[in-house]
């Protein structure tokens, strides 16, 4: 058995049902192995989105999404999805080509130290050394990315190490052709030595059949307890809850069900944007400042301190701060709180919704929030109103909501588009809603989406893309139509960067390496071999999705490029 055919069997056991890849000599076979192994092997246009992708299988599914990239540029071409990946906290395996162990450091091809370039971006890293490695690498590959916080994993597969005994013996040594002298004779004896080495003991691979359970770190009963008396004593406490709630997406209803059960009003955030449907009393969307301010217990599940709570100082000095982090570092990040639990959160508020809470208690607190929420919306109502010299956003993403259908997931790849799209969609469920992370990378689109079809093939899968953002993964409309994976991705094309051109040109007053053209980004999806229509105007949108869903009920992904003109919405949004 080659070492493909060892990994394929490994991922195949541990339930891999997806393998995203970009062909590469030196991996070739993995991905052969792998499709005869029965795991669906996706090839795409760049390593990149084959990390996006097993990121977005991750997430959806719980269970690590696996992708395998060749040596060189190849893996270095994924280090911002697997540092997305890492900050996200997603559970994914990169599998990474090598030249053959004895030509490391010898000027081979593509040959350049990977250990080294990858560890400071992974959880853990390792690098295969002969054939038996693969086994116990892959199953500690498997623990160490879901175990504690989760995250990528990377292991180097050296390319002599996967490819048949036979083969490489007659690479390395030649045929049966007698060595000249005695030069040649000590050459055909080391490599002999080394290759003996590299495979020996084939019988001591044994790939086993269970698999280990990896459970997150869970709250103690003192620390519910004391959780559920001081939300007793709390008039108006505050819940903000994010992706690490979700981090079991099997247990999302459970989850929701719980702070249902809690009953006190939260803000949601990353991959839990969703968890309580569309229209639920207790999620607000707008004012989370002033909400913090005015609240006198703050609870954050799986939220650190960083930017998105201006490091703290959005929380009163006197607020009673709950933080609840498998990280124990992001327990502490900026903010001592005054009860810090190293526990998975989303075990947590299922274990604190068990015990009795009296929501009805704090019912002026939530119409309070209720009564702001509905005044920034009408605000937004206003504002979608306007005349802009194209498709006014604001008024898209109203119109696009009451399109959505129940099952829809919403990739969000922009900046200022799809900021804007944060407050104007609606995610209609739990895990409904991927965006980038704290790292706000731009170019997650294209791999995204396709992993969130592979997990969920029956959801309409829409990108929201910024024009800027589209280009990094728009050659993916490739991959979505030659495996027949049907996507929707709408643009908003306002030739612009727009985010940082606003600010941009307000301080420095030039627009230097700001501005895009309005290029026909639907033209490209049909040269692609999918479809797609450009509209100007609002009233093009309705029948423009018509046309969407026809053409992908037919297995072909869609793009519509909207024409968008400027906003000023969101000025005043540079992040530091």
């Amino acid at each position: 058995m080659n070492g493909g055919a060892i990994i394929a069997k490994i991922l195949a056991k541990r339930g891999v049902r997806f393998l995203f890849t970009l062909s590469g000599g030196h991996i070739s076979p993995i991905f052969v192995e792998a499709k005869r192994a029965g795991i669906r092997v996706v090839d795409v246009r760049h390593e990149a989105n084959a990390v996006f992708a097993a990121d977005a299988v991750a997430r959806l599914s719980g269970a690590p999404g696996v992708a395998a990239v060749t040596a060189g540029p190849g893996l270095t071409n994924t280090i911002t999805a697997v540092k997305n990946a890492q900050l996200a906290q997603s559970p994914v395996i990169v599998l990474g080509g090598a030249t053959a162990t004895i030509l490391k450091g010898r000027g081979a091809l593509q040959d350049i130290d990977q250990m080294a370039l990858m560890k400071p971006h992974v959880k853990w890293a390792a690098a295969a050394r002969r054939l038996k490695d693969f086994v116990p690498l892959l199953e500690e590959a498997f623990t160490a990315c879901r175990s504690g916080v989760p995250g990528p994993v990377f292991i180097e597969c050296p390319l002599d190490l996967l490819y048949d005994e036979q083969i490489v013996r007659q690479w390395m040594v030649g045929g049966d052709k007698p060595p000249k002298n005695l030069r040649e004779r000590m050459l055909h004896w080391y490599l002999g030595r080394h290759l003996d080495k590299i495979f020996s003991g084939p019988g001591d691979i044994t790939i086993r059949d269970d698999q280990s359970v990896v459970r997150p770190p869970s709250p103690s009963h003192s620390q519910l307890n004391r959780v559920a008396e001081m939300l007793r004593q709390s008039q108006q406490p505050l819940f903000i809850i994010g992706s690490q709630a979700v981090a079991q997406p099997e247990r999302a209803s459970n989850v929701a069900q719980a702070v249902e059960a809690i009953g006190a009003p939260v803000y949601l955030s990353g991959m839990a944007r969703g968890l309580l449907g569309k229209d639920h009393r207790l999620q607000m969307r707008h004012k989370r400042r002033e909400a913090l301010r005015e609240a006198d217990l703050a609870l954050l599940a799986g939220v650190p301190c960083d930017f998105r709570l201006d490091y703290g100082r959005q929380i009163r000095g006197g607020t009673t701060l709950i933080s609840v982090n498998r990280s124990r570092h992001d327990l502490y990040l900026n903010r001592k709180p005054s009860l810090a639990i190293e526990a998975d959160p989303g075990d947590f508020l299922i274990e604190l919704g068990k015990l009795s809470q009296d929501g009805d208690a704090r019912t002026g607190w939530l119409a309070t929030l209720e009564a702001r929420d509905d005044e920034r919306e009408r605000e937004i109502d206003l504002r979608a109103g306007e005349e802009t010299d194209g498709i006014n956003p604001l008024k898209l993403f109203r119109e696009l909501d009451g399109m959505l259908g129940a099952n829809s997931v919403l990739v969000a790849d922009g900046g200022d588009f799809v900021a804007t799209a944060s407050y104007t969609l609606n995610p209609r469920g739990p895990l409904a809603w991927l965006d980038p992370g704290p790292f706000g990378t731009l170019g997650i689109g294209g791999g995204f989406a396709l992993g969130a079809k592979l997990v969920r093939p029956d959801a309409e899968v829409w990108i929201i893309w910024g024009d800027g953002s589209s280009a990094y993964s728009l050659a993916e409309f490739d991959t979505f139509t030659r495996h027949r994976i049907p996507v929707i991705g709408l643009i908003g094309n306002d030739a612009c960067w727009s985010q940082i051109a606003r600010e941009q040109i307000a301080i420095l007053h030039d627009d230097t390496a700001a501005m895009l053209a309005f290029s026909d980004y639907d033209i490209a999806a049909r040269g692609f071999g999918g479809d797609g229509v450009r509209i100007d105007r609002i009233e093009e949108l309705i029948p423009a999705i018509a046309k969407a869903r026809e053409v992908t009920a037919e297995g072909r992904p869609f793009l519509i490029n909207a024409i968008i003109g400027k906003s000023d919405f969101r000025k005043g949004s540079l992040a530091m």
